[in-house]
């Protein structure tokens, strides 16, 4: 259980580390006048190969039977998976609920709730990342 913890420990670390990769390039697309949903993505492409970098050197223990390169195709399919999580919690909060939800746009501006958006949609990918990275990376004793 205490490996658990502290492989829980270091990703969340990494995770920090690739959230700001992540939110930074998000944010200064966003602030550029990048449309969100490509910000979204540049910014959680850009953080994915900082994540895979990381992850692989102090998260997870990388498994014999995979080459680097099929390793990296996994980790990038998985994160193909998240960054579509990640778009579909931006699309629902950005493009369904704010716009037609005039107490919304009264009480926040966009820009308040396009980083509550990108905070609610990076925790749900960070727990969906974890989960299928130790299942489907992670060396398994």
């Amino acid at each position: 259980m205490k490996k658990l913890i502290d492989q829980i420990l270091k990703f969340g670390i990494v995770g920090v580390i690739a959230f700001f990769v992540d939110f930074g390039v998000y944010t200064a697309c966003n602030f550029a006048g990048v449309p969100y949903l490509f910000s979204g993505f540049l910014g959680f492409t850009i953080s994915v190969v900082v994540n895979y970098l990381l992850s692989m050197k102090y998260v997870f223990v990388r498994r014999d039977d995979l080459s680097r390169t099929k390793e990296f195709t996994i980790f990038v399919i998985l994160s193909a998976f998240g960054l579509l999580i990640n778009e579909l919690v931006l699309y629902i909060c950005l493009g369904l609920i704010y716009p037609h939800w005039s107490w919304l746009r009264q009480t926040f501006g966009v820009h308040t709730v396009e980083t509550l958006a990108k905070l609610g949609a990076t925790g749900i990918v960070m727990i969906y990342n974890f989960i299928s990275r130790k299942v489907f990376l992670e060396k398994h004793e």
